[in-house]
């Protein structure tokens, strides 16, 4: 990244799940801040253009107004972060400003009336992209993150073992190195369980491979991962997912990842897996075996059992769990949410989904005050719907998906509220039918947005439209209909 001392103003990170992408970039950032090198530094989890909207309004107000409310200027974020890129155009103070996990160079483009949300070439400024993205349309200089090289991940693996006064022999973790492809979140997760387990790295190879011809392939082809890493992700995951189930209080791991594998990988509130769906979840699919206590097994799991839950799987390395962060509580990388979904039953895949729903509905506040809350809530149920949407339009369509929506456009994103409202109303059409009460309120919704996004003549026609059929599929004096 240091480019040879030349000036890169953009640098883009790209590699395949696993390679430590976001690592590389904190650890830049970090240097860079704690060096003194930039005045301003905006790390930015650039998964949607709404994400990235939040983040630039949040650095408006602290650049431009910093006396000012929490909330100033938040009300638009779309002339608040054009706010913000301009400063980062004119600005003389040292700016860095890291997009991490672009998953769609789009969301940050100028197309269709949108703004572009790519931050300015300033030789003051400096940019850095994650992603596993390699288009054209990316600005800046590619860097390849690849693997590990042996020399790499036999260091990292005796660094870890050293720092516990662990010596194990040498050729041992080489071997095991090689066992685990050099992949960096397969070498974590295996030193992470040995150490925790006191194993030799002997005795991690045997257990690791009995697991891979015991298990399935739980990673699919199409999860980013070469296909000779994709049964050492599962099979690490399997070990390590299994002790931390034994570990107090005992059974709770395992359910609190399924839900976990469910959401947003770059940041669940903690509101959400502590909320009473999320704790009802987890006493009802407890996973017990001979050795667990009758009476803690039939106990009702509290808000504190939660928390201890992710400490486990915090201990071996499956989540982050970063309590003073309530907003981004716990993060997990990608890889392990798929090879926890793929585990699932589809059955048991969409009641796990459905709690998801309720824990954010139950998490969601009437008033959205906190902007950070409503787009970490948004992302979260962006995520949910993408890995199990069929759940949500069973047996109808769930409340958090029409709060999403509104969230958006009561937060200033009137655009992104219409076109969220438009692909609802296709779905629930597709799903529900087009007289189900559900579709007909995506339609009102739909109207009601259209009209706030300044088609208002559209609006007058879609609601006089709407108020026809609901006139006749629920009749005059329903309160929908009124």
């Amino acid at each position: 990244m240091a480019g040879g001392g030349r000036a890169v103003l953009c640098q883009v990170l790209s590699g395949t799940g696993g390679v430590g992408k976001t690592q590389l970039a904190a650890h830049h950032a970090r240097a860079a801040w704690q060096a003194g090198a930039v005045d301003l530094l905006v790390w930015v989890t650039a998964t949607s253009r709404d994400a990235v909207l939040s983040a630039y309004a949040e650095a408006a107000v602290t650049v431009t107004d910093p006396d000012a409310p929490q909330c100033a200027g938040l009300d638009d974020p779309e002339r608040a972060a054009v706010r913000f890129l301009a400063w980062a155009q004119s600005t003389d103070r040292r700016w860095l400003i890291v997009l991490d996990d672009v998953s769609d160079p789009a969301h940050l483009n100028g197309t269709d009336g949108r703004g572009d949300l790519w931050p300015p070439a300033r030789p003051n400024g400096r940019t850095v992209v994650t992603t596993r993205r390699r288009d054209a349309a990316l600005p800046g200089h590619l860097i390849d993150v690849g693997l590990f090289t042996k020399d790499e991940a036999v260091d990292y693996l005796r660094a870890k073992l050293a720092a516990r006064c662990r010596r194990d022999d040498l050729g041992q973790v080489e071997e095991l190195a090689r066992d685990l492809g050099y992949l960096p979140l397969a070498l974590a997760q295996a030193v992470t369980y040995l150490l925790d387990l006191h194993l030799d790295c002997a005795t991690y190879r045997v257990r690791l491979a009995d697991r891979a011809r015991t298990l399935p392939d739980l990673v699919p082809e199409d999860s980013g991962l070469p296909d000779a890493h994709r049964a050492t992700v599962a099979a690490t995951w399997s070990l390590s997912i299994e002790h931390a189930d034994r570990l107090r209080p005992t059974g709770l791991a395992r359910p609190m990842l399924h839900l976990v594998a469910l959401l947003d990988p770059n940041g669940i509130p903690a509101t959400v897996l502590a909320s009473p769906p999320a704790l009802a979840y987890l006493t009802e699919h407890r996973t017990t075996d001979g050795g667990t206590d009758l009476d803690v097994s039939l106990r009702a799991v509290g808000v504190d059992d939660a928390a201890d839950a992710l400490r486990c799987l915090h201990r071996l390395s499956l989540v982050d769990h970063t309590p003073d962060a309530p907003h981004q509580a716990v993060r997990v990388h990608n890889l392990v949410q798929r090879a926890t979904r793929d585990a699932l039953r589809p059955a048991a895949r969409d009641m796990a989904a459905r709690t998801c729903a309720d824990a954010l509905y139950e998490a969601w506040p009437e008033v959205e005050r906190d902007t950070v809350l409503g787009q970490a809530l948004r992302a979260n149920t962006a995520a949910l719907t993408a890995h199990a949407s069929d759940a949500l339009w069973q047996p109808d369509g769930h409340p958090v998906l029409f709060r999403t929506g509104n969230s958006l456009g009561h937060t200033g994103l009137v655009t992104a509220a219409r076109a969220y409202f438009q692909d609802l109303h296709t779905a629930a059409r597709r799903n529900l039918g087009p007289d189900h009460p559900d579709t007909l309120t995506a339609r009102h919704y739909l109207a009601y947005w259209r009209g706030e996004a300044g088609d208002v003549a559209g609006a007058v026609t879609a609601a006089s439209e709407l108020l026809a059929d609901r006139l006749r599929v629920l009749g005059p004096d329903h309160p929908d209909t009124l």
